[in-house]
């Protein structure tokens, strides 16, 4: 692809170049413009599309090759983090308190590049789970919220979009969260998107976008669903 899409006010919200029009450098941009309404969001992360830009960018709409995935039964558990989960200091929850978690979500990192998750996205996600699309999972250390990740739900796909934590191994107990829900609703496959080390160490692996996308046909059923 030589040529970015263009998402216009005119074109339909459900509307999106093939994912295999993306281009390779940056890899896996297909489009821009558009809105972040529930509808197209819907669309775009059915067909293996997610948004991901800063505040001086129009929206950008990525789909990349390879995709970094995890499939719940291949989830690494360490003798360590086990320990942690059945030992605590930890309590976990679901959808307890999603725009709180949303929002550490965005928080900058001490190492790193400035947050994407910018008041409009907050507000686009907080209007998913409204609608019963997006979910967090929370780790608590008493009272206090220390840890969480946050994604959407759809059909038999988890997709993951971010996770904090301000104590060790505080997200990676909301990851094992998820994996034993995952587990337990059928939940096939969880999208991370893009490679990571931290990742990777935890069981996720990559599979090819054309791969991807002919699990998401399989298993993506675009209806709300109730958690906790």
């Amino acid at each position: 692809m030589t040529r970015l899409a263009w998402l216009s006010e005119h074109r339909e919200p459900d509307w999106f170049p093939d994912v295999e029009q993306a281009m390779r450098e940056p890899e896996g941009l297909l489009a821009a413009g558009g809105d972040l309404s529930p509808q197209r969001l819907l669309a775009a992360y059915s067909r293996g599309i997610f948004p991901w830009y800063s505040d001086q960018q129009p929206i950008l709409w990525w789909s990349p090759n390879p995709r970094m995935v995890l499939y719940p039964q291949e989830f690494k558990c360490s003798r360590s983090l086990g320990k942690t989960i059945r030992n605590g200091p930890y309590t976990t929850a679901i959808d307890r308190d999603f725009r709180a978690t949303i929002t550490a979500c965005s928080a900058p990192r001490l190492s790193g590049p400035e947050t994407w998750l910018n008041p409009s996205m907050i507000e686009a996600y907080q209007a998913l789970h409204g609608l019963g699309f997006a979910h967090s999972i929370e780790t608590y250390a008493g009272p206090r919220l220390v840890g969480g990740l946050y994604g959407l739900h759809l059909g038999a796909v988890f997709f993951g979009e971010s996770m904090f934590s301000l104590a060790r191994d505080a997200s990676k107990v909301a990851l094992a969260r998820l994996v034993e829900e995952c587990r337990r609703r059928e939940i096939r496959l969880i999208d991370c998107q893009v490679a990571s080390a931290h990742l990777h160490s935890l069981g996720a692996r990559e599979i090819s976008r054309p791969a991807f996308v002919n699990q998401l046909k399989q298993w993506v059923d675009v209806q709300p669903t109730q958690w906790g």
